[in-house]
């Protein structure tokens, strides 16, 4: 990590505005480009390593800037390497531009110490935990046949992305530990997990130090009190902000200044500084990043409806949902409100709907009930409960920091599960050897360890949508019964 950031800083990277500088020279004789705004931080319970504020942050605070020379970019490297800039050229039209990314991130790989980021580069995961790495058995334990599909159909598209591309890896020489799946898909996972939009590559780029902030899911509280407010401004003139920055939160490239990160909100000395890129569910993070989060507000859990609840109505099908709280979500409201109404009076009575009203108790009541069932019939079609997960998890994080899993394994009540997962990669529970897991097996714990959250935190849903439901049919009964 030292040698990334005293690397960093010769590149120009710094969370200090008057020491960055934007031709990527560095402006100072510093050892490190942090230490000043944000230093490295380890948060065993929220992301791992990350940054945190070397001092207090006012929301809109320029954090840390990193110079286009410091990005790794497909027109960086290709234009640094003709060979490759010609054949990709003459290829173009075949490949994305994330395939291209790709190409240009292995071909880097390949150069070792003659890369221009190896410091970078040597600091990279060995291994990631998005959808496409699962296997076979990671994938089924994710139970709900949607997030089955959406992992299935990542896994495909990797495979195919990396045939379509092994003929000009070829012809480019790649060496032959480059040249196999399992490095396209690590190349791929940096690339999904780790890159930054810029306005020019829709591929994005990486960007050294930058990379290492941790997420914050998006929520709907943007609100500024006139204090914040205030802040703010003395932000943007102080910092001379384009208007493209002027929400103030997160960051983007600056033609002038290159890539800039501001504070999203106000941090404390040594607070965790996190970084919001994008409003996600939890399958979505999985997917693309390697996590969940156990409280998500943008989380939605979908149950499956029939064709003509969904056709309805004009609402999209993923907006139909249901909400962390339990809640059904305005347009799954709405469409079962439409639904359970009779045909002959749907056209009469839809812009009440539309408004968010109630039909009438009789039909909440109705809709009420047919959520109940329809949470329960899913629940009790998936073959564990809640509280079976629960127990699998606290079992699960127990064995990856166990110094004796066998004997752990054999007192718990999980010995036939985790026998499936051993003959899986070709393990028996009682072979003679006695040391610890392998790291291929820990890391397969990993995955398996997320695919059981996913699956706990989707059913916990159901369940508070069973209770909100149950709650509201009780207080319906009752207005009627008042009536």
């Amino acid at each position: 990590m030292e040698a990334l950031l005293r690397w960093a800083a010769e590149m120009g990277v710094s969370d200090s505005p008057s020491l960055a500088s934007p031709s990527g020279a560095t402006s100072s004789s510093s050892s490190s480009c942090l230490g000043r705004s944000l230093v490295v931080a380890e948060f065993p319970d929220a992301g791992g390593r990350g940054l945190a504020a070397a001092h207090d942050l006012r929301r809109g605070e320029l954090m840390l800037r990193a110079p286009r020379a410091a990005l790794l970019t497909s027109d960086r490297v290709t234009a640094d390497n003709p060979r490759i800039g010609a054949c990709v050229s003459a290829h173009r039209p075949r490949f994305s531009s994330v395939q291209i990314l790709i190409l240009c991130l292995l071909a880097e790989v390949g150069k070792g110490k003659d890369s221009v980021w190896y410091p970078y580069l040597s600091q990279l995961p060995r291994y990631y935990t998005i959808l496409a790495t699962f296997n076979d058995f990671e994938v089924e334990a994710l139970q709900i046949d949607n997030a089955i599909w959406v992992a299935q159909k990542a896994i495909r598209a990797i495979i195919l992305d990396w045939e379509e591309a092994t003929p000009l890896m070829k012809e480019l020489e790649f060496k032959p530990k480059l040249l196999i799946l399992k490095s396209w898909l690590w190349a791929f996972a940096t690339v999904s997990s780790r890159t930054l939009h810029i306005p020019w590559d829709d591929a994005g780029c990486l960007c050294p130090v930058g990379d290492l902030f941790n997420y914050a899911a998006p929520d709907d509280d943007t609100s500024l009190e006139e204090e914040d407010a205030a802040e703010v401004m003395n932000c943007q003139q102080k910092n001379k902000m384009s208007d493209s920055s002027k929400r103030l939160t997160d960051g983007g490239y600056e033609d002038a200044n290159g890539y800039c990160f501001y504070a999203r909100k106000k941090y404390r000395k040594g607070e965790q500084v996190l970084l919001g890129y994008g409003t996600y569910t939890n399958l979505e993070l999985l997917e693309h990043y390697g996590f969940i989060l156990d409280e998500n507000p943008n989380e939605k859990t979908f149950i499956q409806l029939d064709l003509d609840i969904c056709s309805v109505g004009t609402w999209p099908k993923d907006s139909m949902y249901i909400q962390p709280n339990g809640h059904p979500s305005f347009a799954l409201l709405c469409a079962l409100r439409l639904w359970t109404t009779a045909a002959n009076r749907r056209k009469a009575i839809s812009y009440q709907i539309y408004s968010g009203s109630l039909v009438s108790t009789e039909n909440e009541l109705e809709i009420m009930k047919w959520l109940i069932s329809k949470c329960e019939e899913t629940l009790q079609q998936l073959p564990t409960t809640v509280e079976f997960d629960e127990s699998l998890l606290i079992f699960l994080r127990k064995i990856q920091n166990s110094t004796s899993w066998r004997t752990d394994v054999k007192q718990s009540c999980f010995e036939q599960e985790f026998a499936v997962f051993l003959r899986v990669h070709r393990v028996e529970l009682d072979c003679s050897d006695l040391g610890p897991l392998p790291a291929r097996l820990l890391r397969s714990l990993e995955r398996w360890e997320l695919a059981v959250r996913w699956r706990c935190n989707y059913k916990k849903t159901l369940t508070k949508c069973i209770l909100y439901c149950a709650s509201s049919v009780h207080e319906l009964s009752l207005q009627r019964n008042q009536q």
